[in-house]
């Protein structure tokens, strides 16, 4: 076994008071991920950024009125991949948030990043949506396709340090840190999803549906305090 931690979207727009997309008790689960981030049984560790153009297509301003409410309205978005492009989805529009460069988009202070191996820089094509670290909305794993959209290829990082497990943790649990970990299912590894050290969109309703697409892809949630976070130190 050799584990990687993921910390998803830890940035200033997805956490009170002043985030554009505040999560709320966001900053609260920095104590738990600093302690996960010093846990010596993780060999590699990751941070993750929403990282999008002014022009992004979730953003709700970009759009007419008037379908063009936050939260409330979608519009079409076609698959950016060579062949693909008449394969669509809705996607649901945001309030302008973590645009490259700002100071929304930058990783909140109480993260201690002084242990990061590496950070990924997301969602950069304004075409399209990217929750997950490894692919965007389309499910697009191609290197050449999502070059235009993350800052690094991580399955191939993981693959490269062997990893064997990850763990991801951050924000927001019904989105961005449940698909990462759906995707880390996907891409072969044994997935965990650490569920004190998360906080949601939507609390109730919305973790309850991703707690049930989780378990049923196999993604293991658990807790910081549990046995499987325990137990590293003595598996690496």
């Amino acid at each position: 076994m050799k584990a990687a931690l993921i910390v998803v979207d830890m940035q200033e727009d997805f956490c009170p008071p002043n985030g554009s997309l505040a999560v709320q008790g966001a900053r609260d689960i920095a104590p738990t991920i600093n302690k996960l981030l010093a846990n010596p049984g993780f060999a590699i560790r990751i941070v993750s950024q929403d990282y999008h153009p002014e022009t992004h297509i979730s953003f709700a301003s970009n759009h007419p009125p008037p379908n063009n409410r936050p939260f409330e309205s979608y519009v079409q978005m076609n698959n950016p991949a060579l062949g693909k492009h008449d394969e669509v989805k809705p996607q649901r529009l945001w309030p302008v948030h973590c645009v490259a460069g700002t100071k929304g988009a930058a990783i909140i202070p109480e993260i201690d990043t002084s242990r990061v191996d590496l950070t990924v820089k997301k969602g950069m094509n304004p075409r399209v949506e990217m929750y997950s670290v490894f692919s965007d909305a389309f499910g697009n794993r191609d290197p050449v396709v999502n070059a235009q959209s993350v800052s690094a290829d991580l399955k191939e990082f993981l693959t490269g340090q062997k990893i064997t497990d990850v763990f991801s943790v951050g924000l927001a649990g019904d989105f961005c840190v449940k698909y990462t970990a759906l995707d880390a299912a996907l891409e072969g590894f044994r997935s965990y999803l650490v569920e004190d050290a998360t906080r949601c969109v939507s609390p109730d309703e919305g973790w309850a549906d991703a707690r049930k697409e989780l378990e049923a892809a196999g993604v293991s949630i658990i807790r910081s305090d549990g046995p499987e976070i325990g137990g590293l130190s003595k598996k690496n």
